[in-house]
C-alpha cells in the first residue's frame, strides 16, 4: 500500500473518532439510564468502535513515514488505548465479569469476531529510548555471564550415577542385537525367494510383468482421480487452492515494502530531529531578543495597570502557579488578583474541607445510583478532543500534493520551536521581573520582600512531607545487583513467545449461552484479548499506564498446561519488560531470615522500578497463602511472603511500571479472601473448546514441519481429544513428528492414531476439575457480585480508592 492509502486510513480513522467524541461529550450531558441491559449496550458498542479505530491507528502509524504525523498518531493512539481501558473497567464493573460476549454489536456493526482482537502497538518495542536499551544490553550481557560460569561449573562436577550407566550399556546392547536379528532376517528371506523362483523361468518373468502393470495402472487411475476431486472441491470453494497457500508475490513485495518503510521512517526521524535543533538554534539567534523585549514591555505594563486599579503593585505569580503565563492570560488585572488570592484561601482551608468534601460527593454518589447509571468520568478525552482538534486545523485539509517523499513541514516545527523558545525566555524573564518589582515596591510602596517570603513558607507548609523509603543498597550500582539477582535465579531471562503464539479460537456461543442464563467458559483467544488488555497496553505506554485504571497484580487461573506461564513471557517480549521470578519454589531457601526476606524484596523492586516495565512472576501462588502447609513442603517455607509482598504492592504507584502476575493451577487450597486481596484482577483460562483445539492441532502440526493430509482426520482427533490442553499436545506432537518422521511423511503421512496413542499417556483435565474451578472463582469478589445480579440483588459497586486503584 501506498502512503496515501495509509493516510486515508488515518483520516477514517479521525472520522469516526470525531462521531465517537461528539456521542460522548454532547452539549448536554445525557440524562442517567436506569436499564442496565441498555447501558451495558451502550458501553459495548463504544467499546468495539474505540478497538476500530485503534487498530486502524496503529496500522497507519506503523507504516506512515511522515514524522509529524506520526508524532500526532502516537498521541491519539494513547488516548484511544486510555479509554479503551477505560470502557473494559466500566463493562466489568456493570456486568461484573471480565469476560464479555458483543455478538449483537458486531452483528449490527457488520464486523466478524476477530474485528475485536487487541493490536499490539509497533511503537512498544521500536521506539524505547536509548538509555533504556543500554539497561536492557547491559542485563543481557549480566545474565551471559552467569550462564557461561554455571556452564563450566556443571561441565566439571557433573558425575553418571550408576543407573544412567546402565541404561546405556542396556540401549547399546539392545540395539547390537536388533541389528543382528535384522540381518539373519534379510538372509532367511532372500535364500527361500531364490530356492522358491530359480527353476520356473519365462512363466514367472510373464506374471511379474503383469504384477507390475496391474499395480502400475492402478495407481496411475488413483492419482487421476484424486486430481479430479480435489478440482472439483476446489471449484465448489470447499479446499482452498494451493497456490494460494504458499506465499505469492505479492505477499512477498508487501513485505520488502514494509522493511523498506522502517528504513524510511528512521531516515526521516532523524532528518526531523536535525531539521528541529537547527530550527531552534536560528530562532533563539534571530527572535529571542525580540521576544524578551516584548515580554519585558507587556509585564511591566501589567504592573502599572495593577497598581492604578488597586493602588499597589501585585504579587509576582510563583513558578509553581505558572508565573507570567497568568499575566498573558485574557484576564484584567483585578480578576487575576482575585484568583491568586483565591487559590492562596483554597489551600489554607483544604484540610477542613476535605471531609465534607467526601461526604458530598458520597451523598452525590447515592443519589445518581438511585437515579440511574452514568458514564464514569474519563481522563483522555479531553486529550483526545485536543488532539482531534489538531488534526482538523493542521492535517485534515492540508495540501501535499508537493510533499511526495512525506518529508517533515518547516513551518510546523518553526510553531513548535516558538512555544519552546518562549518557555525557555519566560524562565529569565520572570526572574529578572521579579527582581524589577521587588525594586519597585522598595523605591515606591516602601514594602519589604520579607512579607511575601513568610507567605510563600506558610503555603509550603501545607503539603505534607511524605517519608522517603529508606534505601538498603544505596552504595551498591544497578549492574552489580543485576548480578546477584540473576545468580540467585530471581531475574530471568524471557522466553521467545508472543502472543500470537497463544493460539485458539473464539468462543461463537457466548451471547446465546449468557441468554439461556448459562454462563459461557471463556475461549483461548479470549484470554489473549483480556490480557492484552490489562497488561501489554499499560506495560506498553507510560502515558496509558499513569492515568488508565491502575491495575497492579493478575492472577492467572486454570489447569496445568493451558499456557498461564507462557503468557506471562509472551506478556515481555511484547513490551521488553523484565521479569523476575518470586515463586514459593524458587525463593526457598534464599535470603533467609526476616532481615533477609526484606533485602531481597528491596533489591527486587528497586532494579524492578530502575528497569521498568517489569514483570514479577509468582508461579504456583496458591501456595503463599495455603491454609494449612503440607507437610512435604513445609522446610520450603512457602508463606515467608505471605504479609511483606502485599506491603510491596501498596508502594507501586501510577508512575511505577511494574506488574505482579500470580499463576495457580490448585486455588482451592489457597485463602480465597487472601489471595483476592491480593490480586485485583482474577483471570480465568479453561480448557481449550473443540474450536480451539482444532485449531491448536492444525497450526502446531504444521509449526513442527508436519503436513495435513486427507490421512489424518483433524475432526476426529479434536474431538477425541477432549480434556486435553496445549501443553499435552505440544509435548505429543513434538515426540511424533521427528525429523525421520518428517523425511517419511511422501511414504506414510500423519494419521489420527499417531497422535491419539501418545496422548493416551498423559491424564486429561476432567470436567469435574473444571467445575471445582468455575465454583470457586464464583467465590471472588467479582464471581459473587454477578451472582448477586443475577438473582436480582445486585451489590453496589465499592466505593472510594479501591474502585479505581485495584
Amino acid at each position: 500500500m501506498s502512503q496515501r492509502s495509509y493516510n486515508q486510513i488515518w483520516k477514517d480513522a479521525m472520522l469516526e473518532l470525531s462521531h465517537l467524541l461528539a456521542e460522548e461529550l454532547p452539549p448536554e450531558p445525557l440524562p442517567p439510564q436506569r436499564d442496565r441491559v441498555v447501558f451495558f449496550q451502550r458501553l459495548a458498542t463504544l467499546y468495539v468502535r474505540y478497538v476500530q479505530v485503534f487498530r486502524q491507528l496503529e496500522q497507519a502509524h506503523n507504516q506512515l513515514v511522515h514524522p509529524q504525523k506520526r508524532q500526532l498518531i502516537r498521541v491519539i493512539l494513547n488516548g484511544v488505548m486510555g479509554r479503551v481501558l477505560e470502557l473494559k473497567n466500566e463493562m466489568v464493573e456493570k456486568e461484573f465479569s471480565e469476560y464479555h460476549f458483543v455478538d449483537d454489536v458486531l452483528h449490527a456493526l457488520k464486523l466478524s469476531p476477530a474485528a475485536l482482537e487487541i493490536p499490539i502497538p509497533h511503537f512498544f518495542l521500536s521506539e524505547r529510548s536509548k538509555e533504556a536499551e543500554e539497561r536492557k544490553m547491559m542485563l543481557m550481557d549480566v545474565l551471559a555471564m552467569v550462564e557461561d560460569s554455571e556452564a563450566l561449573d556443571t561441565s566439571v562436577d557433573s558425575i553418571m550415577t550408576e543407573e544412567e550407566a546402565i541404561k546405556i550399556i542396556q540401549m547399546a546392547e539392545r540395539a547390537w542385537q536388533g541389528r543382528l536379528r535384522a540381518k539373519l532376517n534379510k538372509e532367511i528371506r532372500f535364500s527361500s525367494f531364490d530356492r522358491r523362483h530359480r527353476t520356473i523361468g519365462s512363466a514367472f518373468t510373464e506374471l511379474a510383468a503383469i504384477r507390475i502393470q496391474k499395480v502400475w495402472r492402478g495407481y496411475v487411475q488413483r492419482k487421476k482421480t484424486r486430481i479430479a476431486r480435489d478440482e472439483e472441491l476446489i471449484f465448489l470453494g470447499m479446499v482452498m487452492d494451493p497456490k494460494y497457500q504458499a506465499p505469492c508475490s505479492a505477499e512477498i513485495a508487501a513485505q520488502a515494502s514494509e522493511a523498506s518503510t522502517r528504513i524510511k521512517q528512521k531516515k526521516s526521524e532523524e532528518a526531523y530531529l536535525k531539521a528541529i535543533e537547527e530550527i531552534l538554534n536560528q530562532l533563539r539567534e534571530t527572535e529571542r531578543h525580540d521576544m524578551t523585549k516584548t515580554m519585558k514591555s507587556q509585564i511591566r505594563q501589567w504592573f502599572f495597570e495593577c497598581r492604578n486599579s488597586t493602588g499597589v503593585f501585585p504579587d509576582y505569580p510563583s513558578q509553581e502557579d505558572g508565573g507570567s503565563v497568568l499575566i498573558f492570560a485574557e484576564k484584567t488585572p483585578q480578576q487575576l488578583l482575585e484568583e491568586i488570592e483565591m487559590k492562596e484561601e483554597e489551600e489554607a482551608n483544604a484540610k477542613s474541607k476535605g471531609t465534607e468534601k467526601k461526604k458530598d460527593k458520597e451523598k452525590k454518589k447515592e443519589e445518581d445510583d438511585e437515579a440511574g447509571l452514568k458514564m464514569m468520568p474519563s481522563a483522555f478525552l479531553s486529550d483526545l478532543e485536543v488532539a482531534n482538534k489538531r488534526f482538523e486545523d493542521v492535517w485534515k485539509n492540508r495540501d501535499e500534493s508537493e510533499n511526495f517523499s512525506q518529508m517533515h513541514e518547516v513551518e510546523l516545527i518553526k510553531e513548535e520551536m516558538r512555544k519552546v523558545l518562549e518557555a525557555e525566555v519566560r524562565v529569565q524573564v520572570d526572574e529578572e521581573m521579579r527582581q524589577e518589582l521587588a525594586e519597585l515596591k522598595l523605591a515606591i510602596d516602601k514594602e519589604r520582600i520579607a512579607k511575601g517570603k513568610a507567605k510563600k513558607k506558610r503555603g509550603s507548609k501545607s503539603g505534607k512531607k511524605k517519608k522517603k523509603e529508606k534505601d538498603l543498597t544505596a552504595n551498591r550500582t544497578l549492574e552489580s545487583l543485576c548480578q546477584e539477582l540473576v545468580k540467585q535465579g530471581l531475574l530471568k531471562q524471557a522466553k521467545n513467545v508472543w502472543m500470537q503464539d497463544f493460539l485458539g479460537d473464539f468462543n461463537y456461543l457466548g451471547t446465546t449461552l449468557r441468554q439461556n442464563d448459562v454462563e459461557p467458559m471463556p475461549s483461548l483467544l479470549d484470554v489473549r484479548q483480556v490480557l492484552s488488555l490489562y497488561a501489554v497496553l499499560p506495560l506498553g505506554s507510560q502515558e496509558v499506564h499513569e492515568k488508565a485504571p491502575l491495575i497492579k497484580s493478575i492472577l492467572l487461573v486454570g489447569p496445568a498446561g493451558v499456557g498461564k506461564s507462557m503468557l506471562v513471557h509472551a506478556v515481555c517480549q511484547e513490551t521488553g519488560a523484565t521479569l523476575f521470578d518470586l515463586s514459593p519454589y524458587n525463593t526457598a531457601g534464599k535470603y533467609p531470615g526476616k532481615n533477609g526476606l526484606t533485602m531481597m524484596l528491596h533489591m527486587v523492586f528497586k532494579v524492578a522500578r530502575l528497569l521498568q516495565p517489569t514483570v514479577i512472576w509468582i508461579g504456583d501462588a496458591e501456595k503463599m497463602f495455603y491454609k494449612k502447609v503440607p507437610k512435604e513442603e513445609q522446610e520450603l517455607e512457602p508463606r515467608r511472603l505471605k504479609k511483606d509482598l502485599p506491603k510491596c504492592l501498596k508502594l507501586i504507584k501510577e508512575e511505577d511500571r511494574v506488574l505482579i502476575i500470580g499463576a495457580t493451577k490448585n486455588p482451592q487450597s489457597a485463602d480465597i479472601k487472601a489471595l483476592s486481596k491480593m490480586y485485583g484482577k482474577i483471570i480465568l483460562i479453561p480448557r481449550p473448546d473443540y474450536g480451539s483445539r482444532y485449531v491448536l492441532w492444525e497450526k502446531l502440526i504444521k509449526k513442527q514441519g508436519g503436513k495435513i493430509t486427507k490421512a489424518l482426520d483433524l475432526s476426529s482427533l479434536t474431538k477425541v481429544t477432549d480434556g486435553y490442553t496445549p501443553g499435552h499436545m505440544v509435548q505429543v506432537i513434538n515426540g511424533v513428528v521427528s525429523k525421520d518422521r518428517i523425511e517419511e511423511l511422501t511414504k506414510r503421512p500423519l494419521t489420527a492414531d499417531d497422535f491419539v496413542l501418545p496422548l493416551a499417556k498423559f491424564d486429561p483435565v476432567l470436567q469435574r476439575e473444571e467445575q471445582a474451578i468455575k465454583n470457586w472463582y464464583a467465590k471472588t469478589p467479582l464471581g459473587k457480585r454477578r451472582i448477586k445480579a443475577a438473582i436480582g440483588k445486585e451489590e453496589a459497586p465499592p466505593k472510594g480508592k479501591g474502585a479505581k486503584k485495584k
